[in-house]
């Protein structure tokens, strides 16, 4: 038993301690995530001149692109740079994503925002709790989530052109059931990434953390987008 326990990476007491720390902060930064993206988008969007300026000519294509290379490029490379520099990269990506987003305030009741922001959080708290406690292997039923998410791209770029309104709900539904199954295969991925390298809290280990964040930050907004299509009843 001693020469297993000499082996398992779970059995040091520093990484036992490094471990919780790691995995509040990832839920820390998730958070400072969206609120700057919540801020963002309230303050863009009480801003006439500046919603104007975004949601005209060429802009919001401009922010979309910068919003999809930020986060490829934090995604690939995050293991090569400095934490600082990842950290204000990941608060540019959750700005950029709140000038983007802004527009939902205004196609949308407040109270609707509001109840689906509450029930997403209630869902999003669900599914993480399921996947950081369970002890069945959630890899299979992530791959299957991602090709379902794959469909889903490419279903919501086929509706452009199609205007179903039976896809349209098909994949908003859709939509709701992938991201809350991802919440719940990412967090138990997070959760056995730290645990295999967290051994202590350096900048690296905060790098990893801060990537999680990323992950689950994403999958709490597509969640909540999905969500508001279904409670808000528009397809504008």
């Amino acid at each position: 038993m001693q020469n297993e326990n000499a082996y398992n990476p779970y059995a040091s007491p520093s990484r036992e301690a490094a471990f919780p720390r790691l995995m509040q902060k990832t839920y820390l930064w998730m958070m400072f995530g969206l609120i700057m993206t919540a801020l963002t988008a309230t303050y863009v969007a009480s801003n006439a001149a500046l919603m104007q300026t975004i949601f005209t000519g060429s802009t919001f294509l401009i922010l979309v692109i910068a919003e999809l290379a930020l986060v490829f490029f934090l995604s690939a490379r995050i293991m090569t740079m400095s934490f600082p520099v990842a950290g204000i990269l990941f608060a540019a990506y959750s700005i950029l994503n709140g000038a983007t987003l802004s527009v939902i305030l205004l196609a949308y009741e407040p109270g609707v925002i509001a109840t689906t922001f509450f029930v997403t959080a209630g869902m999003f708290g669900a599914m993480s709790l399921i996947g950081f406690f369970t002890a069945r292997d959630l890899s299979g039923i992530g791959r299957f989530l991602i090709m379902a998410l794959v469909g889903i791209i490419i279903a919501s770029v086929v509706n452009i052109f199609l205007h179903s309104e039976g896809l349209y709900w098909a994949v908003s539904y859709l939509g709701v059931l992938v991201f809350a199954g991802l919440t719940a295969y990412d967090t138990q991925k997070i959760k056995q990434m730290l645990m295999v390298y967290g051994g202590e809290v350096n900048d690296n280990t905060q790098k990893l953390a801060l990537l999680g964040s990323l992950t689950l930050y994403l999958d709490f907004i597509n969640l909540f987008l999905f969500l508001l299509r279904i409670f808000g009843g528009s397809r504008d």
